[in-house]
């Protein structure tokens, strides 16, 4: 929803195939068998009806999401927090 900037979650969206596989992985015993992120965001430009930029809320709500995900409550250097917090920076001082 944040990435395209509307407070709904479109049928047959990212959002929605995402909600659904990660309810699957949980029902999923073989991590060979589960839904990963590239399978559900592989084609993300094609599925988005728009785009916007990248603010320090989205940055923020990428970087919370990854940490409360990992074990040692930590990001990835290069990983997708950073690069949003990166592409955030950019998208400020512009």
């Amino acid at each position: 929803m944040r990435a395209i900037g509307i407070d709904l979650t479109q049928p047959g969206g990212i959002g929605a195939v995402a909600q659904s596989a990660a309810t699957q992985n949980t029902r999923t015993l073989s991590e060979l068998n589960k839904t990963t992120i590239s399978d559900v965001l592989g084609d993300a430009t094609k599925k988005l009806p728009a785009d916007k930029a990248v603010t320090r809320e989205d940055a923020e709500g990428v970087i919370g999401a990854e940490i409360r995900n990992k074990p040692d409550m930590s990001t990835s250097p290069g990983g997708v927090a950073a690069s949003m917090a990166a592409a955030a920076r950019l998208n400020q001082n512009k």
